[in-house]
């Protein structure tokens, strides 16, 4: 998977679902996805937070994009207080949250990386995170290829990717290679936001703002795969 920053309930319970979860750092960063920003609520309200980037090529690999040296962490922290202060669950999971946006690295794929480790940790989620330019592989492969050659790499027998991926693999070559080829939906059941009607895939932080731990460790495993 690309690496996102502090994304929806449904990336950690397929890091969850998993053995071994592989985070891509080599290869492009694509401008209008979800890797350095995503939704919260505002007012009763989805409104977007962002990582501000670093001016550089559309070619570069994210491993090679920098946040901006203006980046104020300060203020993106305040935003967050100011939405969720009066959250029930505020208390256990806004130092999670300071330590995420805090953290010093300016490089962009090592501070998402280091906000999906804090995130699982907070969770208790085990699963093995490996990074991609470690596997030994033809880097060079793209999109299907290359997802197998990693799964050869760390000797899986299945492959699972979020729903919204369907169109991107087939299942026959997934097979003709042994790995059994699965999509992951989530079914996060509903939650009560500050009495207003649900806003849906959220953040993780609204998540962690809103629900205790084990309550979202019992909804990680509220999915379906096809």
């Amino acid at each position: 998977m690309q690496p996102y920053f502090l994304p929806y309930i449904g990336y950690f319970q397929l890091i969850a679902a998993v053995d071994v979860f592989v985070v891509y750092d080599n290869i492009k960063y694509t401008k209008k996805g979800w890797i350095n920003r995503n939704r919260f609520l505002q007012n009763g309200t989805d409104a977007i937070f962002s990582l501000p980037l670093a001016k550089g090529s559309d070619a570069l690999n994210i491993v090679e994009r920098r946040l901006a040296s203006d980046f104020d962490r300060e203020k993106l922290l305040r935003q967050l207080r100011n939405a969720y202060q009066r959250a029930p669950h505020f208390g256990e999971a806004f130092p999670v949250v300071e330590r995420i946006v805090q953290f010093g690295e300016n490089n962009l794929f090592e501070y998402i990386h280091h906000s999906i480790r804090q995130v699982c940790a907070f969770l208790g989620i085990g699963t093995r995170i490996v990074v991609s330019s470690e596997l030994p592989v033809d880097h060079s492969e793209k999109g299907q290829d290359k997802v197998l050659a990693i799964c050869e790499a760390v000797g899986a027998d299945a492959y699972i990717n979020p729903i919204g991926g369907t169109d991107l693999y087939d299942r026959d070559v997934f097979r003709a290679n042994a790995v059994e080829l699965q999509f992951l939906r989530s079914r996060m059941p509903e939650y009560h936001q500050f009495g207003g009607a649900f806003v849906p895939w959220l953040s993780i932080i609204d998540v962690m703002m809103f629900n205790s731990v084990p309550s979202i460790v019992a909804a990680l495993p509220q999915y379906d795969t096809v």
